[in-house]
């Protein structure tokens, strides 16, 4: 575990998204990339790197077990800003059945979402000093803390929260204004959108990431822990421990009523 690199004294917390991006890829260069899962916050991010101009390679962590729509939305953006994918291997459906059970999202979420997701970001970060992620403070009360720019113990790397204090209103009207291809099922009440088993649409008064890992204690994949705790190697807060959750203000993007 390395510690962190010093930097320069900056306001990073000041900083515009595409400030944060610039000042970030003149810093890191090639060792800087962005991860997407292919929802609005990815479409903004995609958006705004191919508007600056910057080459960041972008890695995509597919769980394949995508819904339909995040495979088409990821091919749509890929042939519309002529993205460079970087995909880290991650075992079949069918190999972790044989080795862990089937259904392992049903019975240790946290145990599939280390398999499929934390395990393969740690290995495609490893030639990586930066990576940008999509994360925003008002996406639910375990994520209000983010900060803009922080390092990561976990994965030896800082970390640009661009979008750290955009709200989901922001988000839509950069998607509207720019015309930007954006997964449609964010149209049918999915304000966040993961795996297919793992995922529901949520209610007009529901947070945003409600309909994640829905009827359990879970509250985040596991890939952020670092972020949102402060600490390494912590455990993924539940729901019960986040002061408020559930009783945050309903959804205030472009489809008040069905997200």
């Amino acid at each position: 575990m390395a510690s962190a690199p010093p930097l320069p004294e900056l306001d990073f917390e000041s900083m515009p998204a595409e400030e944060l991006l610039r000042w970030g890829y003149a810093e890191f260069g090639d060792k800087l990339c962005l991860t997407c899962s292919w929802q609005k916050q990815s479409s903004v991010l995609v958006h705004m790197v191919s508007e600056l101009g910057l080459e960041i390679p972008v890695i995509e962590l597919d769980t394949q077990l995508f819904f339909r729509e995040t495979y088409e939305t990821r091919d749509r953006l890929v042939e519309r800003y002529g993205l460079r994918l970087e995909r880290p291997e991650v075992i079949s459906v069918a190999d972790q059945a044989i080795q862990e059970g089937p259904n392992l999202w049903e019975r240790e979420p946290d145990r599939c979402c280390h398999i499929r997701k934390v395990e393969p970001l740690l290995e495609a970060l490893e030639p990586y000093e930066a990576w940008i992620s999509g994360i925003r403070r008002d996406q639910s009360p375990s994520r209000s803390g983010t900060p803009k720019l922080q390092w990561s113990d976990r994965y030896d790397v800082w970390k640009l929260h661009p979008l750290a204090d955009w709200d989901e209103k922001r988000v839509w009207a950069y998607i509207q204004v720019n015309e930007i291809p954006y997964n449609p099922l964010h149209e049918s009440g999915y304000r966040s959108i993961g795996c297919i088993p793992c995922t529901r649409p949520t209610e007009p008064d529901e947070e945003e990431r409600a309909g994640r890992w829905a009827g359990s204690d879970k509250l985040e994949c596991g890939i952020h822990t670092d972020t949102l705790s402060g600490a390494t190697g912590s455990v993924a807060m539940s729901r019960d421990q986040v002061p408020g959750h559930g009783s945050g203000p309903g959804p205030t993007g472009r489809k008040e009523t069905n997200g």
